[in-house]
């Protein structure tokens, strides 16, 4: 399935006073050395104190969010794992809402891209962690990782070398929950040392496309794999009606391809200077690049126009 699949798209742009911002991370709100400036931190809390709403919509898991967690201020909810998982920034980045990739399509998936694309290596992020393949680049490895190829890491009976005190913390039911068996897919990631980012891309697609959601975030050939129908815009959709924001009053930012349906979906979207070209093309805002706050420069002016 692909990113088309998002939410009905927006009406045409109007005038309206905007009730929450919606931005991505990396390449989008944080500069390339990963840190959020103080412009940016000053924009947040403004908005904030605004009563703008401010949701942080990242690939990234619930683990990464260190680096915004301290600058949340009124409801503290990002959605992670493109919108496989939504995380209480305010009790630890305890993951509350879970859109799972199920083991048995994930193993599809890896069939059907070792055929399509020889080479491919994987990762498994679940709910408490990483785990990937021997020979998965290193890119942010986590020593605690099960390292062993994905059919082992996705078979239903494999339980891993975990002694009794590797458990997850924030558990559904705010305790401990199992290790690794039963903590849900919430994203395969598949790695191809060779390939174009995009060509993989539209391979992916055409391989398995039927099968889950692709997309693609990273510089590298690193494809991020959901569950069928699972992408940004879905859950900040269901995340807006929940408290009655519609689409036209929703700002959204990004960068990359895994942004392009949240963008769609928004009242009004802007691409970042240093965009993807599929984003530039899908979007008819501009602001400036993560590295010169382009993100801060439009909360800014919305805070002192008072509309969109």
């Amino acid at each position: 399935m692909t990113e088309a699949s998002a939410p009905p798209s927006r009406a045409p742009e109007t005038a309206v006073t905007p009730r929450l911002i919606a931005t991505d991370l990396d390449g989008t709100l944080l500069h390339d050395d990963k840190t959020v400036s103080d412009r940016t931190i000053a924009a947040l809390a403004a908005a904030e104190r605004a009563g703008l709403e401010v949701f942080f919509v990242t690939g990234r898991p619930a683990r990464w969010m260190g680096v915004v967690s301290d600058h949340v201020h009124g409801h503290g909810l990002a959605i992670c794992a493109n919108g496989a998982a939504v995380v209480d920034l305010h009790r630890g980045g305890r993951i509350v809402e879970v859109s799972p990739l199920e083991r048995t399509t994930a193993r599809q998936v890896v069939d059907a891209l070792r055929s399509a694309a020889p080479g491919t290596s994987f990762a498994v992020e679940r709910t408490g962690g990483i785990h990937y393949e021997p020979q998965y680049p290193p890119l942010l490895l986590d020593p605690a990782a099960v390292v062993a190829p994905a059919e082992k890491l996705l078979a239903d009976d494999f339980v891993p070398p975990l002694g009794p005190e590797d458990t997850e913390p924030d558990g559904p039911d705010g305790g401990s929950a199992p290790a690794f068996p039963d903590q849900p897919v919430i994203k395969l990631l598949a790695h191809h040392p060779e390939l174009d980012p995009d060509a993989f891309l539209a391979l992916a697609h055409t391989a398995a496309g039927d099968l889950a959601t692709f997309t693609r975030s990273s510089p590298t050939a690193l494809l991020e794999i959901s569950g069928p129908g699972v992408s940004k815009a879905g859950t900040l959709a269901r995340c807006c009606a929940e408290r009655g924001i519609a689409p036209e009053e929703v700002v959204a930012f990004g960068d990359m391809p895994n942004d392009i349906a949240m963008l769609s979906w928004a009242g009004t979207s802007y691409a970042m200077a240093n965009a993807h070209p599929d984003v530039l093309a899908a979007t008819t805002r501009r602001t400036a690049s993560n590295n010169d706050d382009g993100v801060a420069a439009v909360i800014e002016r919305i805070l002192q126009d008072g509309h969109l």
